[in-house]
């Protein structure tokens, strides 16, 4: 047998190698006022620019609010106090006019002040097994929905959980009066208004087979403040009920500021006289009252807005970058004054 010869110390040294001893060739940058202050001036000129341009782009949009929370839609909300008539519906209009015709497509939105969906308790209070079909879930709930995963007689809730529970439920029709006096109903595309991978993959309806979506449902009820059932939420389209119900969808995707707004619905311009958007004019909406906002100190709104390639009125983005080339713009002129006032070779700044 031959000698067995134990490892030296230096066996485990690295090859001797340029990249295994570390001796490949680097780059140190010279941090120079001649190539640190033109990228400053540069930086602040982009970021101003971006700032500009991105400006204009938002202010390019047209976008009208309209607060309804008081007003004459006040009485809804006292006639929902009583609780001999809480179950009523309650009407109220809106009136409001249009200086300028908003051209191109229009949005309609709802939006709700002082609603905190960002809330981890109740974004946890929803059963995703549920929402995308699968039928254990529909009679057995998850725990995360308690205490709105069954109800007083022990029927499993669907859609159940807090989300689902406190879906926004008001409804609305606008109305165009032109001129002459006729009023022309204003109508809008209530479907196809949430992301495709949402519709078609995150929620989906129990399979039916032979039965239908009522039947499927059979054994659950609604959630304790809806008014119908989940698989009756859009009488007049079958295909738009259950889980893939389009405001019920635009609900479940929960906001994550207190005060949004979320999409109703989409102008359709193949009507005259809204084929190239809404005219300057006088409008109402109205309003089917069934969501009360005073409780918890809400407010509420209806929106028209038109969009560009940004998206809204959102003049976050603008104003950063408009901030920030302040912000780059000024070190710039703190360090070329620092820089002139000790000279290049830095001799001045011994003293």
């Amino acid at each position: 047998m031959g000698k067995v010869v134990k490892p030296g110390p230096l066996a485990r040294r690295p090859d001797n190698s340029a990249f295994k001893q570390q001796r490949l060739p680097a780059w140190s940058p010279m941090l120079t006022a001649n190539t640190v202050l033109p990228f400053f001036y540069i930086t602040a000129v982009v970021c101003m620019l971006l700032g500009v341009w991105l400006l204009l782009t938002v202010q390019s949009t047209q976008e009208k609010k309209m607060d309804y929370t008081d007003g004459t839609c006040n009485k809804c909300y006292e006639k929902r106090k009583n609780v001999s008539s809480a179950a009523e519906p309650c009407y109220c209009t809106v009136d409001f006019s249009l200086e300028k015709a908003f051209t191109g497509n229009v949005f309609f939105y709802y939006g709700l002040k002082n609603f905190h969906q960002n809330l981890r308790r109740y974004m946890d209070s929803r059963d995703d097994g549920q929402m995308v079909g699968r039928k254990y879930n529909l009679k057995n709930p998850s725990s995360y929905c308690t205490p709105f995963d069954k109800d007083a007689n022990g029927f499993p809730i669907a859609p159940c959980g807090a989300v689902a529970n406190s879906m926004f439920n008001d409804s609305f029709s606008l109305f165009y009066h032109d001129s002459s006096g006729k009023t022309h109903p204003v109508h809008l595309l209530r479907q196809y208004i949430t992301w495709y991978t949402d519709k078609n993959v995150k929620y989906r309806n129990p399979k039916m087979g032979n039965l239908t979506l009522p039947e499927v449902f059979n054994g659950t009820v609604k959630p304790l403040y809806w008014q119908k059932n989940v698989y009756n939420l859009d009488p007049s389209d079958p295909t738009n009920n259950g889980f893939i119900n389009d405001d019920l969808i635009v609900w479940m995707r929960e906001a994550a500021f207190p005060n949004f707004k979320k999409l109703y619905g989409i102008l359709n311009r193949d009507i005259s006289p809204f084929d190239k958007g809404l005219p300057a004019g006088n409008y109402s909406i109205h309003i089917t009252y069934n969501f009360p906002v005073q409780y918890f100190r809400g407010r509420k709104e209806v929106v028209l807005t038109t969009l560009t390639w940004f998206g809204g009125q959102n003049h976050f983005l603008p104003i950063a970058y408009l901030v920030t080339s302040s912000l780059i713009l000024l070190l710039a002129i703190v360090q070329t004054v620092v820089w002139w006032k000790f000279g290049k070779d830095g001799k001045n700044m011994e003293e």
